[in-house]
């Protein structure tokens, strides 16, 4: 079997509805509905085109930006500061 079209929106027996987000003679990557993606062998993989368009993809969220240990450290020594202050 050839390739398939990234972006096809296929159906899979056992996984449902997915595109198709990479493919090559070897292997195929699918992202299903409802399953999360997996990976196929794309000679033996059976799939049939599914009719109509896929569902818009949710943006990954983003990372919060990480907070470097000597602001951590400042904050800590401030509160016990304050906290020593305050008896």
């Amino acid at each position: 079997m050839k390739a398939l079209q990234e972006g096809a929106y296929i159906k899979h027996f056992q996984y449902g509805l997915g595109v198709v987000t990479e493919s090559d003679s070897e292997r195929t990557l699918i992202e299903f509905d409802l399953h999360g993606p997996k990976k196929f062998v794309t000679s033996i993989m059976v799939v049939e085109a599914a009719e109509g368009t896929p569902p818009k993809r949710k943006r990954a969220k983003r990372a919060k930006k990480a907070v470097a240990k000597s602001d951590v450290a400042a904050v800590a020594v401030e509160q016990a500061e304050s906290a020593a202050a305050a008896k």
